[in-house]
């Protein structure tokens, strides 16, 4: 069966509510689909009134009145502020693979005032609150999906026409104090993460929502061998100068088992000055590898700078001593010495797999945002791989 792509819209009022990942756990696990792109966006009038005026559907298994609802919280939600004329964020995901849009509509499910489960994700995170004339007290949809495949092509070439304009790192969406002064950090959900399809990147994410940021970029990358050893170049010094001792000490366990005589201090040290930036570049590599899919020194040079094999997950959090915040919910980078209710203590393994990286400072996060490029538009490139251009 041919691949199909199916689009889940997250609504201003969800991202706000910090409801993103606990929605993308549900999707990933509920759906056993690839998250092939994801895409902020701050939605222009134009492109609110374009998808609205195709939301009504014969096609739809919901109501006429509840997609009138729909098409009317869209108008309302999604076009910017008519206040403030401030844009409003909502993130675009977009899941690949057999029956994806049926699969991500049975997830996401349908609206209604007398469902009282938490089945589906609009069960849980949606509301319809009817008065006791029937009337639309509120109404809540938490998140959009096309009801057709053909309705999830002509909806998604319409978001990836504007996906330049209205999508990417998005600005000016929040509202700052005259005393408060945002930063901009970049979190990695990293492989270890994507290995199957399992709830670990939404859960992440949902741990990340404690630090009260808000997101304003996301993008599913694949990091290349060049990128990597560049993100992590100035880790590189420090693994050749650090790993000294460690390198020492066994290399004088391996010879003293080997020939079977103790060996001086002195010695050891040296062991350590001799083998250490060599034991250093090798965990360097390793490093590059987990990230980018392929050694540094095994790759030919014409692939280096081709998407790797592995998959993560950048987003760039804003606001109020953002890097500080993110860093503190993270936790230290050996999993064993992170703080219960961490993201590193529950989710890592090890100093290398311990689940995300974060930027540690102002110019590392300016850096490492520069290097991974997350306002590049993969979202519409993967839309037009699938059903083409128009």
């Amino acid at each position: 069966m041919a691949q199909q792509l199916a689009y889940v819209i997250i609504t201003p009022y969800t991202l706000h509510k910090s409801r993103t990942g606990g929605i993308l756990a549900r999707l990933i696990t509920r759906t056993g689909l690839e998250l092939a792109a994801a895409r902020m966006f701050a939605p222009s009038a134009e492109l609110v009134q374009r998808y609205s005026e195709v939301v009504v559907s014969t096609a739809d298994p919901q109501d006429r009145r509840i997609q009138e609802l729909i098409r009317d919280y869209i108008l309302r939600n999604l076009a910017p502020d008519p206040k403030t004329k401030r844009p409003r964020r909502a993130m675009v995901l977009l899941f690949r693979g057999e029956e994806a849009v049926r699969k991500v509509r049975s997830v996401v499910g349908n609206i209604s005032a007398e469902r009282r489960g938490g089945e589906t994700i609009r069960d849980t995170y949606g509301d319809l609150v009817l008065d006791e004339h029937d009337q639309v007290r509120y109404f809540e949809p938490a998140v959009l999906a096309a009801p057709t495949p053909d309705e999830a092509v002509s909806k998604l070439k319409l978001w990836a026409s504007y996906s330049d304009r209205d999508g990417g790192v998005v600005e000016s969406t929040t509202i700052y104090g005259p005393e408060e002064k945002p930063q901009r950090t970049l979190v990695l959900i990293k492989p270890d993460n994507f290995r199957f399809a399992t709830g670990r990147p939404g859960n992440v994410i949902d741990f990340l929502s404690r630090a009260g940021l808000y997101i304003v970029g996301i993008k599913v990358h694949r990091m290349s061998v060049a990128e990597a050893s560049e993100f992590y170049g100035p880790v590189r010094e420090v693994l050749r100068t650090k790993l000294k001792d460690v390198v020492a000490s066994r290399a004088k366990a391996a010879l003293e088992k080997e020939f079977g005589f103790k060996i001086p201090a002195a010695e050891e040290k040296h062991f350590g000055e001799i083998l250490g930036p060599y034991f250093g570049d090798n965990q360097f590599d390793n490093i590059v590898k987990f990230m980018a899919g392929r050694l540094p020194s095994d790759c030919d040079p014409a692939l280096a700078r081709q998407p790797g094999t592995e998959r993560c997950i950048a987003l760039i959090y804003e606001g109020v001593e953002a890097i500080g915040k993110i860093r503190d919910v993270l936790g230290p980078t050996d999993p064993s010495k992170a703080p219960p209710g961490s993201v590193r203590r529950e989710f890592g393994s090890n100093i290398m797999v311990n689940a995300a990286h974060a930027s540690d400072s102002v110019e590392s996060a300016q850096r490492e945002m520069a290097i991974v490029n997350v306002g590049e538009n993969n979202f519409r490139a993967v839309v037009e791989e699938v059903y083409g251009k128009g």
